[in-house]
């Protein structure tokens, strides 16, 4: 698995993807599978995006943690990261409600979808890591949800 940033060409909105490997990612990009979660924008391409560099074999695993900024008082999270994060928050839930949940038959029917067998749709649910590796790697087209999404089941 690969992980990418994205970014839509009309609103600049910037998005984390994953796909099996790269040539999955150019693959799914040259057919116009890639849409922006945000704005629905299918002119999409990579975002900049800061190199994870692995550490030498030979070296320690100790190495210095990483500083961290913190905001008003101890533990708090900056007002920008609540406000982004409200602000995702509500953009998920405006795409739900156009989007039909399918709880743990996620896969099976995302699958039936991309082989024309069931109409397509907007859904969400629940899948293991393995089933959607496997879904991507047929050129299906999913992503996972920014934020997690409670069942209609269990809300209260």
């Amino acid at each position: 698995m690969i992980v990418f940033d994205l970014q839509c060409g009309a609103s600049h909105h910037v998005f984390e993807a994953w796909f099996a490997s790269s040539e999955a990612y150019e693959d799914q990009s040259a057919r116009g599978l890639i849409c922006c979660p945000f704005c629905g924008d299918s002119a999409v391409g990579k975002a900049l995006m800061a190199p994870r560099v692995g550490m030498k074999g030979n070296q320690a695993g100790d190495a210095a943690p990483l500083p961290v900024a913190v905001a008003a008082g101890e533990g708090a999270a900056p007002a920008f990261d609540k406000a982004l994060i409200a602000k995702v928050a509500e953009i998920q839930a405006q795409l739900l409600e156009k989007s039909d949940w399918v709880g743990g038959d996620f896969a099976d029917q995302a699958r039936a979808m991309h082989l024309g067998e069931t109409e397509q749709r907007s859904i969400h649910g629940q899948a293991s890591a393995s089933e959607a590796e496997a879904l991507i790697e047929e050129g299906v087209a999913v992503m996972p949800l920014p934020l997690p999404v409670l069942p209609p089941e269990s809300r209260n």
